[in-house]
């Protein structure tokens, strides 16, 4: 009896501390975001490298998600040995940037930064998975340990705006540096999780998706609405420093967007219209977004618009995974996201280079580009909504 009353209570202490342990380095991952996202570019551009450059160099990351991204992946899962990838790619990115921060021509910050987002960029793919399981084994819920990575965000992006007034531009790499130096030491306190019994894939069905006009909808609508921000992570902090707003303020108009995403994540579960219906929602929302910022709104007409950074980015993301859990099947939904991301990276390295070249040239303008984006994939996912409702699948199908 006193053995059975045992094992809950053990099972509990192990499953908050797998929470605790996995929140923190959620908080470490995506905090290297909240530093690196607003202020990577003003780095840049401190040491001399110009707009076209800047945009090439950038568009990195997402090269890296269809290209590098899906083979790391892959053979963590096929040598089940998620943890240890994550504890291996955390302190190659830590490197990795170290190494960035000692270079200064554009061709060689290039080839350094690519390589380190060749393992920097699948460690979020590889902490979802990992995550998942450990939802799984101990019986915890996503949502509250991924929302530590989004407050991280805020709260490193408003950290670098307050050293921004008393630490030089040149120097901003250093933070950035010392938060995955943090997040690598962090990794090592994630715990082990079970392994996984051997399953069959059914290759077949995974390749049938790219056949099926629905879900490459999904994965291009996903696309064009998400890489349409690419002008607003890559020169929107560039824009407000040049309009005279402090880092501080910087800091904070990137925050507002990120209370709105958390907020609208929170309020998620209450949305009662369809996932298709969601996305187009959010497209339009970013096309209203885009073209308002393309007119150099004052300030308080900005942070109005900066929370609609939870339309276009969260209501997003929160519709196209619905979709995806419900056309998807589950046994193949590890291959449907690899897609999704494979797209999505390739969408999103394409227009970073087209907005360093338009950006140059046209300055906020660009902003008109992102707007044509966008609607695009609204368009998309209007045209395509009807193809929701039939021949869905059951999320749970295949385990």
């Amino acid at each position: 009896m006193s053995s059975e009353s045992q094992i809950p209570i053990a099972a509990k202490v192990a499953s908050r501390r797998f929470a605790a342990r996995l929140a923190a380095f959620y908080a470490t991952l995506f905090g290297v975001t909240g530093a690196q996202l607003p202020f990577f570019t003003v780095w840049l551009k401190a040491i001399g490298i110009d707009a076209t450059w800047i945009g090439i160099i950038t568009a990195v990351p997402p090269v890296t998600r269809f290209t590098v991204l899906p083979m790391v992946t892959a053979a963590a899962e096929r040598r089940q040995m998620l943890r240890g990838a994550i504890i291996a790619t955390a302190f190659a990115t830590a490197f990795g940037f170290a190494l960035v921060g000692t270079q200064h021509q554009p061709f060689l910050v290039l080839a350094v930064y690519a390589l380190t987002c060749c393992v920097w960029t699948p460690m979020v793919p590889l902490t979802d998975a990992y995550a998942l399981r450990g939802v799984r084994q101990y019986g915890l819920n996503y949502g509250p340990l991924r929302l530590w990575g989004s407050a991280a965000f805020v709260v490193c992006a408003l950290i670098c705006g307050l050293l921004l007034g008393y630490v030089a531009a040149v120097h901003l790499i250093w933070i950035i540096t010392a938060v995955t130096v943090l997040g690598a030491l962090v990794s090592l306190t994630l715990r082990p999780l079970q392994r996984p019994t051997a399953a069959t894939v059914p290759t077949g069905s995974a390749r049938k998706l790219l056949r099926d006009p629905a879900f490459l909808a999904i994965i291009v609508a996903s696309a064009l609405i998400q890489s349409s921000h690419s002008a607003y992570y890559i020169f929107a902090s560039i824009a407000w420093q040049q309009a005279g707003l402090s880092g501080l303020t910087i800091a904070g108009l990137w925050v507002l967007g990120v209370v709105a995403e958390i907020v609208l994540f929170a309020l998620s579960p209450r949305f009662t219209l369809p996932p298709a219906t969601l996305v187009v929602i959010a497209a339009l929302s970013a096309v209203a977004r885009w073209t308002i910022t393309a007119q150099d709104p004052p300030l308080p007409v900005l942070a109005v618009v900066q929370l609609g950074h939870g339309l276009t980015f969260g209501l997003t993301q929160v519709g196209i995974m619905g979709l995806m859990m419900h056309h998807v099947g589950g046994h193949i939904m590890a291959r449907g996201q690899g897609y999704l991301a494979a797209c999505g990276g390739i969408v999103a390295s394409t227009t970073s280079i087209l907005c360093g070249m338009v950006y140059a040239r046209y300055g906020l303008g660009a902003y008109y580009m992102m707007a044509a984006m966008a609607g695009s994939g609204g368009l998309v996912m209007w045209l395509a909504r009807k193809r929701f409702t039939s021949h869905p699948h059951s999320a749970a199908s295949g385990g």
